[in-house]
């Protein structure tokens, strides 16, 4: 599975140990920054990997800001994106299972590097259950196309 990754400064250590984790795990990992703790705007990281995933480059994303919770507003301005901030291991089930979620928020100042192992592991392994489902997303879809012509 190829995964892009990008965090702000305020979440720059845990996108580190994620990455670490996801390489150990033979992931196939493209960090597309921040490369340091030098204050920077997470739009700009959010737009880089959400338009790495909705074009199909990547299969899904990984985002980290203090709290997950402005990147994962930045990337949902992508069409086609589905970011959800989680900070607990059965949302991240749900999200996958349930909203088939493409990019994966968490909060560099929330989460623990322990936590957020173990929320990527459940993220990255729960399937997409389709059905009922798959009628909800493509709601959500008809509704980012009415705004996003």
């Amino acid at each position: 599975m190829r995964i892009a990754i990008g965090s702000d400064h305020g979440g720059y250590h845990l996108k580190e140990h994620i990455k670490k984790y996801l390489e150990d795990n033979q992931f196939q990992v493209k960090d597309f920054g921040t490369h340091s703790l030098e204050s920077v705007d997470y739009p700009d990281f959010a737009k880089t990997v959400a338009e790495s995933v909705a074009n199909g480059e990547y299969d899904r994303g990984i985002l980290v800001c203090g709290t997950g919770l402005g990147i994962s507003i930045a990337a949902n301005k992508v069409k086609g994106i589905r970011a959800v901030v989680v900070s607990d291991c059965y949302s991240a089930k749900m999200s996958r299972a349930h909203n088939d979620a493409n990019i994966l928020a968490l909060g560099g100042r929330v989460v623990g590097p322990d936590l957020a192992t173990e929320i990527v592991k459940i993220w990255l392994t729960t399937p997409f259950e389709g059905g009922r489902h798959q009628r909800r997303i493509d709601k959500i879809s008809d509704i980012e196309n009415q705004y996003n012509r």
